[in-house]
């Protein structure tokens, strides 16, 4: 199964997508990760990228394309993947739709995480995640149990130089005019599950869950 989240950022992707990982045994392929090992790697490639992310804007689709096709023809995502932060314009839809077809796949199901622009406003000025694996925490609705401290690796927690309120605001604006038309893109090819973002994490799991028909954890 070919899975693609979209939402603004701060709606959740990331936690969901471990949730399907866990159920569905296939692997996560998140485009900020890549981004962020390409830019550690110093490569030309994360050079360029770093300096797209360092304003606020949209990585071009060129390099975008590059680092995610390049990783789906690895043997560990063969069984299906689920991509998080890509695509995010149509055109970019159109290429991995195209990608895909090269390589006998094509897009299942795309999940849209739905939540309102204040509400992300909010949950992206509280998140932090570790210096470690960059596991992700927010002070109001996922605090770490210790203050500081990922819970899962001890390391220390940060906020990203990216979820500043001026690049806060810039990336919303980018999602709500541009990447919002990956919604309208896949809805026409009748594959959109558009879930509500906004409520417990462990609700959104579970509506998720059901639209994809799988059955949540402990149900009959």
């Amino acid at each position: 199964m070919n899975l693609l989240l979209i939402g603004a950022q701060g709606s959740g992707k990331g936690t969901q997508a471990s949730v399907l990982v866990k159920r569905l045994g296939i692997q996560h392929l998140s485009s900020g990760d890549l981004f962020r090992s390409a830019i550690d790697q110093g490569t030309p490639t994360g050079l360029a990228v770093k300096d797209f992310i360092d304003r606020g804007e949209l990585v071009p689709d060129a390099l975008t394309i590059q680092l995610v096709v390049d990783q789906l023809k690895l043997p560990e995502f063969q069984p299906g993947v689920i991509l998080d932060g890509f695509p995010r314009t149509r055109d970019q839809a159109r290429a991995l739709d195209k990608a895909l077809a090269e390589l006998g796949r094509g897009i299942d199901r795309a999940i849209y995480l739905h939540v309102p622009r204040e509400q992300l406003m909010d949950r992206l000025m509280g998140r932090y995640v570790c210096v470690a694996h960059q596991h992700v925490y927010n002070l109001k609705s996922n605090p770490p149990q210790v203050a500081g401290v990922c819970d899962l690796d001890g390391s220390e927690l940060v906020q990203r130089s990216d979820d500043k309120p001026e690049k806060i605001e810039r990336r919303l604006q980018i999602f709500f005019e541009q990447t919002i038309q990956v919604v309208h893109y896949y809805r026409a090819q009748h594959k959109v599950i558009e879930i509500d973002g906004n409520q417990p994490i462990a609700s959104v799991s579970t509506e998720l869950l059901r639209g994809l028909g799988v059955a949540a954890e402990g149900a009959a």
